[in-house]
C-alpha cells in the first residue's frame, strides 16, 4: 500500500511516481535506422569506434612543420613543399626544410613540431621562424593518432537519446546504421462536451480544447510518437470504442479530463472493464486528481483537465514514466536549486506546490525567483512566462520576499 498523507489522504509525489515508474518496463523492439533518421532515438546498443579519430596525425594549426633539430642550425628554413587537408606532402623531404602545412592536413613523416604561421615571416621561400629555439616544443601544434576517440572506445552507451550533438560524432566514426529503441506510441485525446476544436466559434459553456496541442508536443518532445485521436464527447459507447482503438494501436494512452471523483463516473466504469486503473489524489498542487494502470495491452494515464495541471502531471510523471518505457537510462530528473524568492508566494499547507516561476542571476551569481502572478491551474499564461517551477513543500505555508525556496529550471521538453 502506498504511504498517503496523514489528515488528507493525499498520496505524496514522490511515491506515485515511484510505484508508477515501479510497473513499467522497457519496450524490448528495435530497429535499425540509417543515421541521419536517428535524432530523438535511444541506442539499443553501445556505439564503439572502429577506426582512431583522427586516422592520422595532423596539424592543429596553419603553419609550418618542421624537425626541431633542423632548427638548432638555423631559425631559417627554405620551404621544401605543402601538405594541405586531403593532399598529404610527398616525396623525400630534405633535411634543413620546412613544410607549409595547413590545419587538419596530415604531418609529414619525421615532423615533432608544428610553428603557427603568425610567428613566421617568408622572404622569397625562406621561411623565418620568429620565435626562441626554447619555445619550440616536441609535438606543439600536433594532433596525435586517436587524440579525439579511440578504435574500440565506447563513445555512446547504450540507452542513450540520440542528440544534434551525437550524430556528428557518429558520423566521423563512419558509421551509416544505428540500432535504436523503437520509440513508444502515445495515444492520446481530449474528453469533454465543452470542449470545441480550434476554428469553431464558442457557444455557451464551451472553451477550445487547449490540452490536446501541449500534450502532442510533450509526447514528441520526450521522444515518442504521438497518435492525435481527438476530441471525445460524453458518450460510454464512443468513450470505449476509442480506448480499444487507442489500446490497440499504442503503448501508453494518455487522456485529459474525465479522473476527477464524481466526473464522468462512466469513464471509471469502462476503465476498470477494460483493465486495471488506480484513481489517485495526489498532494501536487496542481493537478490532484491522476489515474494510472493498465489496458489490456497498454499502459494508461488520465491527466487532470484544467491546462497547467495537464501538463504538470504530464511533465513530472508522465515524461520519466515514458522516459523508462523508451529504454533512455540515461534520464535525470530536473535539478533542484535553491534560490531566494523576490515576490510573495502565496500557498496553503498540505500539497507540494509546483508555482509558476522566472528565475534571474543577480551579481553574487545567485539564483532569485519572481512569482509568474495568477497561479490558477486554468491560468496558461502563467505557464507561457515562467522559465521554472517553484518547488513549495508540502507542508509549507505562505512564502515571504527574501525567504529562500527551491526551482528546477525547465529541461529541454518546454523549451
Amino acid at each position: 500500500m502506498m504511504d498517503c498523507c496523514a489528515t488528507q489522504g493525499l498520496i505524496p509525489v514522490e511515491t506515485a511516481l515511484e510505484t508508477l515508474l515501479s510497473q513499467v518496463s522497457p519496450i524490448s523492439s528495435t530497429s535499425t535506422l540509417a543515421l541521419a533518421d536517428a535524432i530523438g532515438f535511444v541506442l539499443a546498443e553501445d556505439i564503439c569506434s572502429p577506426i582512431n579519430v583522427p586516422p592520422f596525425a595532423n596539424s592543429a594549426m596553419d603553419g609550418y612543420a618542421v624537425r626541431i633539430s633542423d632548427l638548432e642550425h638555423s631559425l631559417t628554413l627554405p620551404l621544401a613543399g605543402k601538405s594541405f587537408a586531403g593532399t598529404p606532402f610527398e616525396g623525400q623531404w630534405p633535411e634543413k626544410t620546412t613544410i607549409r602545412i595547413m590545419t587538419g592536413a596530415k604531418i609529414p613523416e619525421g615532423c615533432d613540431a608544428v610553428i603557427m604561421q603568425e610567428l613566421t615571416s617568408d622572404s622569397e621561400g625562406n621561411i623565418t621562424f620568429d620565435l626562441a629555439l626554447a619555445d619550440v616544443k616536441p609535438q606543439t601544434n600536433i594532433r596525435p593518432i586517436g587524440d579525439d576517440v579511440a578504435q574500440g572506445q565506447t563513445v555512446l552507451a547504450k540507452g542513450h537519446r540520440l542528440t544534434p550533438r551525437d550524430i556528428p560524432l557518429i558520423a566521423s566514426l563512419g558509421i551509416n546504421n544505428i540500432p535504436v529503441v523503437n520509440k513508444p506510441k502515445v495515444a492520446f485525446f481530449s474528453t469533454g462536451d465543452e470542449l470545441k476544436p480550434l476554428g469553431q466559434p464558442l457557444e455557451d459553456g464551451q472553451i477550445y480544447d487547449s490540452n490536446r496541442y501541449g500534450i502532442k508536443v510533450l509526447i514528441e518532445r520526450f521522444g515518442c510518437e504521438a497518435i492525435d485521436l481527438g476530441i471525445i464527447p460524453d458518450c460510454p459507447e464512443t468513450l470505449k470504442e476509442v480506448f480499444l482503438k487507442a489500446d490497440k494501436e499504442a503503448d501508453v494512452v494518455v487522456t485529459s479530463g474525465g479522473v476527477s471523483v464524481g466526473e464522468a463516473d462512466y469513464t471509471k466504469d469502462i476503465l476498470d472493464e477494460l483493465g486495471q486503473i488506480g484513481f489517485w489524489k495526489l498532494a501536487i498542487k496542481p493537478g490532484k486528481p491522476f489515474a494510472f494502470g493498465n489496458l489490456p495491452d497498454s499502459y494508461f494515464c488520465g491527466l487532470p483537465g484544467n491546462p497547467v495541471s495537464a501538463m504538470l502531471t504530464m511533465y513530472v510523471l508522465v515524461q520519466p514514466m515514458l522516459a523508462k518505457l523508451a529504454g533512455h537510462t540515461q534520464w535525470e530528473a530536473p535539478k533542484a536549486i535553491p534560490a531566494v524568492a523576490t515576490t510573495l508566494f502565496k500557498k496553503r499547507p498540505g500539497r507540494t506546490d509546483y508555482q509558476r516561476g522566472i528565475y534571474s542571476i543577480n551579481a553574487q551569481g545567485q539564483f532569485e525567483v519572481a512569482t509568474t502572478g495568477n497561479q490558477g491551474s486554468g491560468a496558461f499564461s502563467s505557464m507561457s512566462m515562467a522559465n521554472c517551477f517553484v518547488v513549495l513543500e508540502r507542508e509549507r505555508g505562505r512564502v515571504e520576499a527574501g525567504e529562500m525556496v527551491t526551482i528546477e529550471l525547465f529541461n529541454s521538453s518546454l523549451y
